[in-house]
């Protein structure tokens, strides 16, 4: 046992000092006054690598990931973690995949201003909630948030930036296309801004039994923040509030050029929407969503109409001349902030590209890169979940 404890330390050593960079936290003590704050209310976070050379006007924004809550209970629950207050969180902070300052891992924006903005508010940068509840002490403010940290990097250079990017994974992912057209406004027109999307692409789906329970919690956590007032008017004028928290009702909508980075087998869509909590009682499929080669027949079938299902989602955005994609058959979620799947290579390819090259090509316009990988099993790129340690922005 002793071993194996020994075996980890040492990997984790080598993760650290070969492919992050570890980033202090800067607490934004000024966003109180404007009520932005986590769920308990202490002042919102983010941690910033300068740039350097060519690099010192080019900016990315990276929305931390984590879920949301869609209760009082569940808000509580995160209210004592680093994913509900700033006195929970890290000082410093690893900066791995598209974040990292090493050529080597990260060749087109090592030298750019990186910034990873750490979520505590529940729900994706996008609640406004006015009464703080006296009994729990919850503050439902993702959106005051998002608007205090963008002004305080305006100040900090990004007001002049020449190439900027707004990007975040899963629960920031999401995030990400829903302030992406906002983020544009802020920025000189001159600049060259876009928004990129790391499994953040969550589908309107029914579970395994046929209730629609992402549905319904997106609709909670929706009501629960009061997102209604900051989602896109476009997808709220005709839709309900929660169903404009889906990507699929927003994204025909946005005007700023836009990038998709998804696995069409998303393990934490497989796990939560697919197969969702209360589906499955007797876990049957609890082999099959740790591994996919675990998967009976019948289960494969059942993932393989979950990808048809995403692939009809996705294009369903319709036709544009701005947006890219890169969809590959992993079993992964979030892929851009982990060194083994970014840019290294043993890599994850598709057509030939590793997700770093195909953003690059994206964003440099020599290749609108809109491609999808063909069913799984034939992918033999995929990095196993099992052979890479987990980067805490999930």
């Amino acid at each position: 046992m002793v071993t194996i404890f020994l075996l980890y330390f040492v990997c984790l050593l080598i993760f650290v000092t070969t492919e992050s960079l570890l980033v202090n936290i800067t607490i934004l003590e000024s966003a109180v006054a404007k009520g932005a704050v986590c769920l308990d209310g202490t002042p919102p976070a983010y941690h910033l690598d300068r740039g350097s050379g060519p690099g010192m006007n080019n900016w990315v924004i990276s929305l931390e990931g984590g879920g949301w809550c869609k209760n009082v209970t569940l808000c509580l629950t995160r209210k004592n973690t680093r994913l509900g207050s700033s006195a929970k969180m890290d000082h410093q902070l690893p900066f791995s995949g598209m974040m990292s300052n090493d050529p080597n891992f990260n060749p087109e924006f090592y030298n750019w201003n990186r910034v990873s903005v750490r979520y505590c508010d529940g729900g994706s940068f996008t609640g406004d909630v006015e009464a703080i509840d006296p009994g729990t002490g919850l503050h439902y403010r993702g959106a005051r948030i998002f608007k205090a940290i963008m002004e305080e990097l305006l100040t900090q250079g990004m007001n002049t930036s020449q190439n900027a990017i707004l990007s975040g994974c899963s629960a920031g992912g999401l995030a990400t296309i829903l302030h992406c057209d906002n983020f544009r406004t802020l920025l000189p027109n001159n600049a060259k801004v876009k928004c990129f999307s790391d499994a953040g692409y969550f589908i309107h789906l029914n579970d395994i039994s046929g209730k629609p329970y992402i549905e319904q919690y997106f609709n909670d956590v929706v009501t629960l923040h009061g997102s209604a007032k900051n989602l896109p008017p476009s997808c709220t004028s005709k839709l309900k509030p929660g169903l404009c928290f889906f990507p699929e009702n927003v994204g025909k909508q946005i005007k700023t050029p836009l990038f998709i980075i998804n696995a069409a087998y998303d393990h934490w869509q497989v796990r939560n929407i697919l197969v969702a909590p209360g589906t499955d009682p007797k876990g049957a499929w609890t082999s099959c969503k740790a591994n996919m080669k675990n998967c009976t027949p019948d289960q494969l079938t059942v993932l393989q109409g979950f990808r048809e299902d995403f692939l009809k989602s996705l294009e369903g955005l319709g036709p544009s001349s701005t947006r890219g994609y890169y969809i590959n058959s992993c079993f992964s979620h979030c892929q851009s902030q982990q060194q083994a799947y970014w840019f290294g290579l043993n890599s994850p390819r598709l057509f030939n590209k590793t997700i770093a090259e195909a953003v690059r090509d994206w964003f440099l316009e020599t290749d609108q890169y809109r491609h999808i990988d063909c069913p799984y099993p034939c992918d033999k790129t995929c990095v196993e979940s099992t052979d890479i340690i987990t980067s805490q922005h999930i």
